[in-house]
């Protein structure tokens, strides 16, 4: 069987001639396009910037950008080849379905972050309690909130669960108010045990005199009668004045000669017949 080399020739140059135009702009596209990618997503991170956005969302904003510019532009250079796209872009709708239902939980954690980001119910250094933990912020990563808790443990909170549930945040004011109950004597003077609570309140280095105190009877206990003492502060200083006015409230209602009751129980022993 005799093969002739010029039919193979002329069929490679037909080719040649037919695609090598859509080849070599498609290639041209791709560098093209590649580039302008590129400086669009330095143009977008530079006007975030400007725009005082928050440095943790940027990333993410320029990078959904950018990749959502590039898919963009691999389809239309497949198309540029004479690729049929409807179906490809089909198939990878379908694909992208399939990843998302896998993925469900991890972009639900993923789009919580985003949206904490955008929101900015918490910052990192606030000190917040969520989902029964009380912590600082540590950092706000892409599925997780790191949070630290006053014992030195490390708590990683899905962000999903942190953006949809309910959050305290202690550091958005500047004041907080710290709530104490104290409890005398029913035999005890109240004015004068009033006098000392305040007192010691006003005393403490970290309270702020402008707010307060405030120092009321709260309630006429069983055996007790219980004042709220209630000094503001600011969020740093919360355990200390804490700390502070349990420790002085004892020394000076010791004193003062004013009696803090405590629980006691009778017990009458009844001999045998």
């Amino acid at each position: 069987m005799n093969i002739d080399p010029q039919v193979y020739m002329d069929k490679a140059v037909t080719l040649a001639v037919s695609y090598g135009p859509k080849v070599i702009l498609a290639i041209i596209t791709l560098f093209i396009g590649s580039w302008i990618i590129g400086l669009l997503g330095k143009v977008l991170s530079r006007a975030l910037t400007k725009m005082k956005f928050d440095e943790t969302l940027q990333p993410y904003l320029v990078g959904i950008a950018t990749t959502l510019g590039k898919v963009i532009l691999y389809i239309s250079v497949v198309g540029m080849l004479g690729v049929q796209t409807t179906s490809f872009i089909a198939v990878l709708g379908a694909a992208g379905l399939a990843i998302g239902m896998a993925l469900q939980g991890s972009l639900g954690n993923f789009a919580g972050g985003v949206l904490i980001l955008i929101f900015k119910p918490i910052k990192k250094g606030d000190l917040i309690e969520t989902g029964g933990v009380t912590g600082v912020v540590e950092s706000i990563q892409p599925f997780v909130t790191v949070l630290l808790s006053p014992d030195n443990i490390v708590h990683y909170i899905p962000n999903g669960a942190l953006s949809s549930g309910s959050i305290k945040n202690y550091s958005i004011n500047q004041e907080r108010r710290v709530d104490l109950t104290f409890g005398i004597g029913y035999g005890d003077d109240i004015d004068k045990a009033k006098e000392v609570l305040t007192s010691v309140a006003k005393s403490c280095p970290n309270t702020l005199s402008h707010l307060g105190p405030d120092v009321f009877v709260s309630e006429l206990g069983d055996s007790s009668v219980n004042f709220a003492v209630r000094p503001y502060c600011k969020p740093d200083h919360y355990w200390d004045v804490y700390f502070y006015m349990h420790e002085n409230v004892k020394k000076e209602l010791d004193k003062a000669g004013i009696s803090i009751p405590f629980p006691q129980r009778d017990v009458h022993l009844h001999g045998q017949a």
